[in-house]
């Protein structure tokens, strides 16, 4: 009985200190959620904005209960002390994240989301607030500024654009009637983006994040001649088709969001379309548009632009030197937009993710409703809120509230956040606004089990230009070889000398294999076929390794196979810089060092790749728990590279298996690679029984020398 009383006494006590300070209570669960989060690392823009208004209201709350005179000194003393210890959680907090200490300083909500969350909280601790702050006005919109004053002096106008702009100085102008002022809406006085990110945080509703997307069209109308969609590709073709314009396409790598997109564009005529990449992929979106649209242009823009195709239909340009081309890009009248592996824009404060959300907003602006395409397999890396940035650059929402589509789809809903079906209802909502995720489980039917993907990459640092000026050098000294036996021959009476401009195969034959065995003798010393590969590779090493860091996120498991050690050992730099825990398959490993490293890929969620010799790991190694393998450098035998991809495609995979080869555009290494998918036709044609074409009977090297040679004689 003593006990109970002490009970009820101690909750009597405690209803009355919140009588007096209602608003503590609040603060003091308000303050433990951000603490919480900071704890795991995931304070976004929401909770940033939690922790400036619960650090402005305890001074509020502190100011109000020093000059309250109907409180007694006794507990006056013990409302600041509980406020005491709400400020000490805000000063570990920020002691842990030191770009908070800023948001201690504000002295007022200044932000409408902040004023509203200011007004919400101060309403629920029963307050009575003046009408002027109960009705929050948001901020009135700007132009947007697509170039920054810092980056003035960085943009750079191409000649062939300024030809461009000369030509139509004036863009067609946009006739379609614009919406007129929106009514006020029932959710207006809300916050909801904090409602929204826990909507998705736990996965209110179930089900897939997948738009519901429009059936399989019976025809396929939109492949060119000799190519074919997918079921899954062609029913996302089929919602542009029906109208929709924005997307976040986050389908798992391999089940081609590429040509999804350049399918979208054409669809939707969003030309001149601009697509934002990493540098690994900037070749491959090329090739893509001419694979897919061979009826459109695309421009890879390098360096300042120089050297690209104005006129064009789609730019392409990587992340790292686009903030050079906002000025032009932002002036030529671009209908779409597209941001490849857009979690690369996640960070809001970084000069990239401004760069692409203010080109976005220009878009936007100038069109009445642009392709805006945001693709990739992991939107989120850390915490819920990096979809802040995706959502922003497709117009979902202005990072403070929801834009007005999203708006009337939540207030269709006829719910609030206070009421618990607004989460699932909300989250439905977003998904309805263009997001579509497939898995490759999901689209098996449509895949076939193994694919072998080529992703070719630029080498324009000075390290790429000397391996190109080292294979010219190298096709000169056989063509010169070549030339002097022509002319022996020419000076005798032989019959058989090749007529003036056509190139004898015999003597090509002869002085390659002349080469090739020279370069055997040689091992490493000069310029030849050898060096040059493992150079490819070399500079290579560094693309490779960021497509299989990018790619990990998004499928947890990828196995990287290189020839070289240098090779390897670049990469397991990188991905240790990049927080990935990698282990390591190479030929001088113990038996149990060697297997302990494979288990631990197999068996350990935390490690997300797998580092692999060619040779060493290339056979009796079962890697199964990957279903994506990176070929950082090419092998000279088609046999080496099926037995490597077969480390992942064997019995007990349940998915596609699917090898990305990364190909030095512009190089031997492409030769290499068309080399050794013909030599991959010889297994089908003696085992398998299919009609493919003759594969040549030399080997990858002699071949490859071939070419060189051919090409420095002007024949090839």
């Amino acid at each position: 009985m003593p006990t109970t009383a002490t009970a009820a006494s101690r909750r009597k006590k405690t209803s009355r200190r919140d009588e007096e300070a209602p608003l503590i209570p609040i603060l003091a669960r308000k303050v433990r959620e951000i603490e919480a989060k900071a704890q795991r690392a995931k304070l976004g823009p929401t909770n940033r904005v939690k922790f400036q208004v619960i650090a402005f209201l305890v001074r509020e709350e502190r100011a109000r209960v020093k000059a309250d005179p109907e409180v007694t000194d006794a507990a006056r003393a013990e409302l600041l002390k509980r406020l005491d210890g709400v400020a000490t959680i805000l000063a570990k907090t920020a002691a842990r994240d030191t770009s908070l200490i800023q948001l201690l300083e504000a002295d007022q909500a200044t932000s409408p989301v902040a004023k509203r969350m200011r007004r919400d909280w101060l309403l629920e601790s029963g307050a009575e607030l003046p009408p002027e702050e109960l009705v929050i006005t948001d901020i009135a919109p700007v132009r947007t500024q697509v170039v920054s004053a810092a980056l003035a002096e960085k943009q750079v106008t191409p000649p062939s654009v300024e030809s461009r702009q000369l030509a139509s100085p004036f863009l067609e102008p946009d006739l379609t009637p614009r919406a007129g002022a929106v009514p006020r809406r029932r959710l207006d006085g809300w916050e909801l983006m904090g409602p929204l990110y826990k909507a998705f945080e736990s996965g209110a509703g179930g089900g897939a994040a997948t738009m519901e997307l429009p059936p399989t069209p019976e025809y396929d109308h939109i492949s060119p001649k000799g190519r074919e969609v997918m079921v899954h590709q062609s029913r996302f073709v089929e919602a542009v088709r029906s109208g929709h314009r924005s997307f976040l396409l986050a389908d798992e790598p391999g089940l081609g969001k590429t040509a999804q997109s350049v399918l979208a564009a054409s669809i939707a005529g969003a030309y001149p379309l601009l697509v934002v990449v990493p540098n690994v992929v900037k070749m491959n979106w090329a090739r893509e548009v001419e694979r897919w649209t061979p009826q459109r242009r695309a421009t890879v823009i390098q360096g300042d632009g120089s050297d690209i195709d104005a006129f064009a239909d789609v730019f392409i340009v990587n992340y790292e030197i686009l903030d050079r081309h906002l000025s032009w890009l932002g002036e030529i009248g671009l209908k779409g937009m597209v941001v490849d592996e857009a979690h690369f824009i996640k960070n809001l404060s970084s000069q990239r993710s401004q760069n692409v959300l203010a080109l976005g907003s220009r878009i936007r602006e100038h069109q009445r409703n642009p392709l805006m395409l945001a693709l990739t397999g992991t939107p989120l890396i850390n915490d819920v809120e990096d979809f802040d940035a995706i959502w922003r650059f497709l117009g979902w929402t202005n990072g403070e509230k929801p834009g007005a589509e999203l708006m009337e789809k939540l207030d269709a809903t006829g719910l609030t956040p206070a009421d618990k079906s607004f989460y699932a209802e909300a989250r439905e909502a977003v998904i309805s606004m263009g997001i579509v995720r497939r898995k490759k489980k999901d689209v098996a039917a449509d895949l076939p089990d193994k694919l072998v993907a080529d992703l070719p990459v630029q080498l324009d640092d000075e390290f790429g230009r000397s391996i190109r000026q080292a294979e010219r050098e190298l096709g000169e000294r056989m063509a010169a070889k070549y030339r002097r036996i022509i002319e022996a021959r020419a000076s005798s009476s032989n019959p058989n000398r090749p007529s003036a401009g056509e190139i004898d195969d015999d003597i090509v034959r002869l002085v390659a294999h002349n080469e090739l065995e020279e370069s055997k003798a040689a091992g490493t010393g000069g310029d030849n076929v050898f060096t040059m590969v493992r150079k490819i590779g070399q500079a290579k090493a560094q693309l490779a390794a960021d497509y299989a860091a990018q790619l990990q996120r998004s499928v947890q498991k990828v196995v990287f196979f290189a020839k070289h050690v240098d090779v390897m050992d670049q990469a397991e730099a990188h991905f240790a810089a990049a927080g990935i825990k990698s282990v390591s398959v190479r030929g001088d490993q113990t038996t149990p060092v060697r297997q302990a490293a494979i288990d631990a890929f197999n068996t350990d969620p935390e490690v997300g790749i797998a580092v692999c010799s060619l040779t060493a790991a290339g056979v009796g190694v079962n890697l199964q728990v990957a279903s994506n393998v990176v070929l950082a450098e090419l092998s000279w035998t088609a046999a080496e590279q099926t037995q490597a991809i077969d480390r992942v495609h064997r019995i007990g995979q349940d998915e596609p298996v699917t090898a990305w080869r990364i190909i030095a555009a512009h190089t031997i290494d492409t030769k290499i690679a068309e080399l050794i998918d013909q030599k991959q036709g010889l297994a089908a044609r003696a085992l398998d029984g299919e009609a493919v074409a003759d594969d040549p009977s030399e080997s990858v090297q002699m071949a490859a020398l071939m070419h060189l040679l051919r090409e420095a004689l002007g024949g090839a």
